[in-house]
């Protein structure tokens, strides 16, 4: 649209050497609340066109060329299967970018993209780190095989370590004792919705980076279920009182700020589930965020 400059302008499959990419990761099998998570990709970059360029608070435009790499070919697949694309299309992606989005699809993607980032920089697992913006721990039992509820834990068995794991945002009523004692006595850092409220999203993010400031790159999985049900209701396992929007933002600014966060991605939207444009254009607005925050390294 003329005279209005917007997100689209930065998202093309032009930009050949952009500082960012972004990859598709349409992936639904395997979910616990089964659902149409493949859709978000597409949905996503359908509305970067309403989202401006223009951030009115820090009055700077953001100018971030981001490449856009297309999805993975994970169509149909199951989590097995769909395991080796997405972690080759995300290795891919961080050596040619400083920085890569993977949009989901359900959480199952996060356990792949931790793995891209690895051999990427060919680093073992316990270099690692991962921070997980989500209203669950993702520590369900393994013994059924892989799901979108279990990626920490399966993450775990692969063998990165929980001090390398932090995860803001657990909701009450939305996960187990077991899982939780599960997390602990891995070693996870757990910060509650609670605690962010108390704290502050800032304080948060920052306890969760001082903990993984020792390790040479970072994963950040952003589960959209941690935000409010009624701000974000295309979540299938979003619940009322969770953070709110407004957090979601700042904490996705602040890590994206960090040079050692290479990945970030974005799970668990099913457009379905929401008849308005909210949900879409909470969506959007999370990757402005981002790149935000990368324009301030």
């Amino acid at each position: 649209m003329a005279g209005w400059p917007n997100l689209s302008d930065l998202v093309s499959t032009s930009h050949v050497d952009a500082p960012v990419g972004l990859i598709g990761a349409p992936l639904a099998a395997g979910s616990v609340t089964p659902g149409n998570c493949d859709e978000a990709p597409e949905l996503l970059r359908s509305t970067l066109r309403r989202i401006g360029r223009y951030d009115i608070n820090s009055r700077r435009e953001l100018s971030t060329a981001v490449l856009d790499r297309g999805d993975a070919d994970v169509q149909g697949l199951s989590i097995e299967e769909a395991t080796a694309p997405i972690t080759d299309a995300v290795r891919s992606s961080v050596e040619a970018h400083a920085l890569t989005f993977v949009i989901g699809g359900n959480n199952a993607v996060t356990r792949p993209a931790v793995h891209g980032l690895a051999k990427a920089l060919s680093l073992p697992l316990d270099r690692i780190g991962l921070i997980t913006l989500d209203a669950h721990f993702d520590m369900r039992d393994l013994d059924q095989g892989l799901s979108n509820g279990n990626p920490v834990r399966a993450l775990i068995e692969d063998g990165l370590p929980g001090a390398n794991i932090a995860q803001i945002g657990l909701a009450p009523w939305a996960n187990t004792r077991v899982m939780h004692e599960a997390a602990e006595a891995a070693g996870n850092l757990v910060i509650t919705a609670a605690e962010v409220r108390e704290l502050g999203a800032h304080r948060a993010v920052d306890q969760a980076l001082g903990r993984l400031e020792h390790l040479d790159a970072i994963t950040v999985d952003c589960d959209i279920d941690v935000i409010d049900r009624s701000q974000f209701p295309a979540a299938p396992g979003g619940r009322p009182d969770g953070l709110m929007a407004h957090e979601f933002f700042e904490a996705a600014r602040m890590l994206a700020a960090h040079a050692k966060v290479r990945v970030i991605d974005l799970t668990e939207w099913d457009p379905p589930l929401d008849p308005t444009d909210l949900s879409a254009l909470t969506a959007a607005r999370w990757l402005a965020e981002c790149l935000a925050g990368y324009e301030m390294r």
